[in-house]
């Protein structure tokens, strides 16, 4: 056990009751007093804001839209890609979107609550045992992904309306090509409300993983009078022929890639806590993570891997100010981000990670990772405002 070498007593923060040590103490009440008469300004600068511009969702679901023949819905799936079901999915729903997509029922019940009856709330994981309830009560339509859901789902809920979900090559989700084939005439006798298939590189518009599952998506579906859905984001870029009867974009409404002329959703900005002076051969941060090369000045940005700023995004990562990168040192912490504000002329009250200048899919470059796990990692600390 540690055992501190010196006899507290000897230590001149004693001092007698009342009497406080020379040099010290006393200077620390006139500080106190001082602090009393000109008291800091505490209110929203503790506490990172993550600024959500509704408009701009609206405003993005409708350039898609309007790129398309077709319906086009929205995916609202893990609480609106992080930005918050409850402020967006009606924004969404005012700009006309009719056919909204959740990953699993129990986002279905909270979607409903919201919108209310009417819009269609379709289910990517399909009838999951113990779901009949949650799909009644909430008017849920699940993509109905093997013969074992096509069988629960029946003699659960006969007469409620499904989906499809066929797999096409990505091998996640869907029946393969033969399930299909063995049961195509029965799941259509049931009268499905649509069939879908998912895309896996519809970001590369020159895979040729694209068009190889456009011909299976069409071989799979061909004589069939029933709605199709083969486009998200990426792939209602990708033209017409994989627009179909509905489009679904998702990240491309929140201002994610590859939608390039998406308006920004997202300004994330952190609180400077606190700054401090550095000689040349000083470290920062866990394990020494960063060494200054000259004398520096440092300042310490609330805000870490809790909040969902990814640990991996450490040295090489940048916040602004008014343009200027401001480059982050050493490892992100929990809580703490420290930054090189030494060409800073004045250390600003806030620094910004997310907004005009820094995009959330350069962000991601920063750690490695892709705009969606930025998005939906984002924490519950924040103030979060909301803008229309």
């Amino acid at each position: 056990m540690y055992r501190c070498p010196h006899n507290w007593r000897h230590c001149p923060l004693r001092g007698r009751i009342g009497q406080p040590a020379d040099g010290f103490i006393a200077p620390m009440r006139l500080l106190a007093l001082d602090l009393a008469a000109h008291p800091v300004k505490t209110d929203d600068m503790t506490t990172a804001t993550l600024t959500i511009d509704l408009s701009a969702i609206a405003a993005n679901w409708t350039a898609l839209n309007r790129m398309t023949e077709s319906e086009t819905g929205a995916v609202v799936k893990a609480n609106a890609y992080g930005l918050g079901i409850e402020r967006v999915a009606p924004v969404l729903a005012q700009a006309g979107a009719r056919q909204f997509f959740v990953a699993v029922a129990e986002e279905g019940i909270a979607l409903r609550r919201i919108l209310g009856p009417g819009p269609e709330i379709n289910v990517f994981s399909g009838h999951m045992p113990g779901d009949a309830d949650m799909i009644r009560s909430a008017d849920l339509t699940p993509m109905i992904n093997t013969v074992d859901q096509m069988i629960g789902h029946v003699e659960a809920l006969p007469g409620h309306r499904f989906g499809l979900q066929l797999n096409t090559g990505m091998n996640r989700l869907g029946m393969d090509p033969a399930e299909w084939a063995a049961l195509r005439d029965i799941a259509l006798g049931q009268n499905p409300t649509m069939i879908i298939s998912h895309l896996a590189c519809a970001d590369d518009p020159d895979h040729p993983m694209n068009d190889a599952q456009l011909e299976i998506f069409n071989e799979m579906t061909a004589g069939i009078n029933v709605a199709r859905s083969l486009a998200a984001t990426g792939g209602t870029l990708l033209g017409a022929d994989y627009h179909f009867e509905l489009t679904r974009p998702g990240v491309g409404l929140y201002g994610g890639m590859p939608f390039v002329d998406a308006q920004p959703v997202v300004t994330l900005d952190l609180p400077v806590i606190q700054t401090r002076d550095i000689s040349a051969g000083s470290a920062v941060g866990y394990a020494c993570g960063w060494v200054a090369p000259r004398p520096s000045q440092i300042a310490t940005v609330s805000g870490g891997y809790a909040d969902g700023l990814i640990r991996a995004m450490g040295n090489g990562a940048t916040l602004t100010h008014e343009g200027q990168k401001v480059p982050v040192v050493g490892r992100v912490s929990m809580d703490l981000i420290t930054v090189d504000v030494t060409h800073l002329e004045q250390v600003p009250e806030h620094l910004q990670l997310i907004g005009l200048h820094q995009s959330v899919d350069t962000v991601a470059e920063f750690a490695g990772t892709i705009g969606y796990e930025v998005l939906t990692s984002l924490g519950s600390r924040y103030d979060r405002v909301y803008i229309t």
